[in-house]
C-alpha cells in the first residue's frame, strides 16, 4: 500500500495553487514592476474592461501576497464538500490554518472537524431545519456556512474557532468547494496512485475518491483511520505535477481558478477593506447583493442528511414576470431531477431546505409545494423557505406565485439572479410580459451571477 502522507501535502496543494498561483499567473508577465506600472500596462491591454478589472484585482492580491514587509499572513480556509450542500457551498470536513510571510508560507496546520468541533462548547441555538430535520442540538463549526453570502459566513466560522479555543488571528478567509479537484485534474490530465485501483481525471476524480474513503478502503484492507490517506497521496501528486507544468500549462491552469472564483467554488474574504472591496467588485467574495434595486432572484438550497445526493441532482427553473399588472407578479417554476436509482453507500432520497430570496417587500400568492412555506427577511431581502423532497430516480417542481413590491418597477425593468456557492450550472428560462401585453423571453444557463435589462 501506497505510504501516507502528512496532511499537509492536502493543505499546501490547495493553498499555493488558490492563494499564490493566480497571483503567479499575473506576474509571470509582468514581473518586478510596482503596482501603479502594473495597472498602467493593464489599461493598454486589448481585452475588455470587467477583465482589466479582474486582472488589476490579481495583481493587487499578488502585492499583498509577495510584499517583503516582514509582516505575517494568516488565512483560514474552509473545505467543502459540495456533493453534500449547504447554502454557503458544501459540509465543511476540515479546515485549515495558513501562515505567509515575504510571499512564503511559513507555517500550516490542518484540523479533522470531527475532532475540533467537540471543543466548541453546547448551547448554540442552530438555524431552522437543522434541529427539526437533523437532529443537530448545537450549532458547530462544521454548519457554520448557513448563510448563501460568504463574509457572514467567514464572520461565523471565525466566531467558532474561537469558541474552540483557537489562537489565531486571520487575516483571512478562504472557501474551496470540491468542484476545485476537476479543474486541476483538467489541465494536468489523468493521475495514476500506487497500490490504489483505477486512474484519477477530471470526469471520475470525485466521485471515485468519495467511494474510497467511504467503502473501497475496507475491501482494500485499509484501517478506517488511514482511509482518507489517499487524498494527501493524491494531493501531493496534483502538487508536484502542477510544478513540473509548462508555463503555458501554468497560465492555463491559472484561468480555470479564476474561473472558478467567477463561479464561486472558491470564495475569499479579507479583514483589509481595500482587499475585501477589489475582492467583491470582481466577484470572488461570495456576497449577497444587498444593493440591487430591481428585480432579484436567489436559490438557496441545504442538503438535510441526503448522504452526497448533490452528485445526482439536476436542477432547472422558469422565472415568468408579469409586468401588465398594476402589481408586478411572478411565476416561478423550480425542478429538481435525481439521477440516481437505487439507494446506496452515498445516496437516496433528496430532502433539501430550499429558501428564494426575493425583493424585500414581494408577497407569497400561491405555493404548490408538499409542505408548508416559512417567512423571513434576510441580508436585505425576504425568503419563501421549504422543505423539498425528491425520490430516486424522479423529478419534482416547486411553483411559488408572488406579487413583487409596487414600487420596484420605476422606469426600466432589470432582474439580478445570484448563483448559490457549490451548485452546478443551472439551466434557465426567463419569460417578461411588458406592460403593452407583449413577451420576451431568454434561455441561459447560470453559471455566475447573471442579469437581465429591458426598457419599459
Amino acid at each position: 500500500m501506497a505510504k501516507q502522507h502528512s496532511k499537509k501535502f492536502w493543505v499546501t496543494f490547495w493553498s499555493i495553487s488558490v492563494i499564490l498561483l493566480t497571483g503567479w499567473y499575473f506576474f509571470l508577465q509582468i514581473k518586478n514592476q510596482n503596482i501603479q506600472t502594473i495597472n498602467t500596462v493593464i489599461d493598454y491591454l486589448p481585452v475588455n474592461l470587467s477583465k482589466k478589472t479582474e486582472l488589476k484585482s490579481v495583481a493587487y492580491f499578488a502585492k499583498y501576497l509577495f510584499n517583503h514587509d516582514n509582516q505575517e499572513k494568516i488565512f483560514l480556509i474552509l473545505f467543502q464538500n459540495n456533493m453534500e450542500l449547504r447554502p454557503g457551498g458544501g459540509y465543511i470536513g476540515s479546515f485549515g490554518i495558513l501562515k505567509m510571510k515575504n510571499g512564503k508560507i511559513v507555517d500550516l496546520q490542518t484540523h479533522d472537524l470531527s475532532n475540533f468541533d467537540v471543543r466548541v462548547p453546547n448551547g448554540i441555538e442552530p438555524p431552522y431545519p437543522m434541529k427539526q430535520i437533523l437532529g443537530i442540538k448545537s450549532w458547530k463549526l462544521r454548519d457554520s456556512n448557513f448563510s448563501p453570502d460568504f463574509p457572514t459566513n467567514a464572520k461565523k466560522a471565525e466566531y467558532f474557532y474561537s469558541l474552540g479555543q483557537g489562537q489565531e488571528k486571520f487575516d483571512g478567509v478562504v472557501a474551496i468547494n470540491t468542484n476545485v479537484l476537476s479543474s486541476f485534474l483538467n489541465v494536468m490530465g489523468p493521475i495514476k496512485i500506487a497500490g490504489y485501483p483505477g486512474i484519477y481525471n477530471n470526469q471520475n476524480a470525485i466521485l471515485n475518491l468519495e467511494y474510497q474513503v467511504e467503502k473501497g478502503y475496507a475491501k482494500q484492507g485499509i484501517k478506517k483511520e488511514d482511509r482518507k490517506s489517499i487524498m494527501n497521496i493524491l494531493a501531493s501528486k496534483i502538487m508536484k505535477k502542477s510544478f513540473q507544468l509548462s508555463n503555458s500549462k501554468k497560465i492555463e491552469l491559472a484561468k480555470i481558478i479564476l474561473q472558478d472564483l467567477k463561479e464561486k467554488d472558491i470564495q475569499l474574504y479579507f479583514k483589509n477593506s481595500h482587499l475585501e472591496e477589489k475582492a467583491q467588485i470582481v466577484g470572488w467574495a461570495g456576497t449577497v447583493n444587498k444593493k440591487q434595486r430591481g428585480d432579484y432572484l436567489m436559490l438557496v438550497d441545504a442538503n438535510l442528511g441526503s448522504f452526497k445526493s448533490d452528485y445526482y441532482i439536476k436542477r432547472s427553473f422558469d422565472y415568468t414576470v408579469d409586468l401588465s399588472k398594476n402589481i408586478p407578479t411572478v411565476d416561478l417554476k423550480i425542478t429538481y431531477q435525481h439521477t440516481g436509482k437505487v439507494k446506496d453507500w452515498m445516496t437516496k432520497n433528496y430532502l433539501t431546505y430550499l429558501r428564494v430570496f426575493v425583493p424585500d417587500g414581494s408577497w407569497l400568492l400561491n405555493a404548490q409545494t408538499l409542505g408548508k412555506v416559512k417567512f423571513g427577511n434576510e441580508l436585505g431581502r425576504k425568503y419563501f423557505g421549504l422543505i423539498v423532497k425528491v425520490p430516486l430516480a424522479q423529478k419534482r417542481t416547486v411553483e411559488l406565485k408572488y406579487a413583487l413590491p409596487k414600487n420596484l418597477i420605476l422606469k426600466n425593468y432589470n432582474l439580478l439572479i445570484q448563483k448559490q456557492s457549490g451548485v452546478e450550472n443551472i439551466p434557465g428560462h426567463l419569460t417578461v410580459i411588458r406592460k403593452n401585453g407583449t413577451r420576451e423571453e431568454e434561455n441561459f444557463i447560470l453559471t455566475s451571477n447573471w442579469s437581465f435589462g429591458i426598457k419599459k
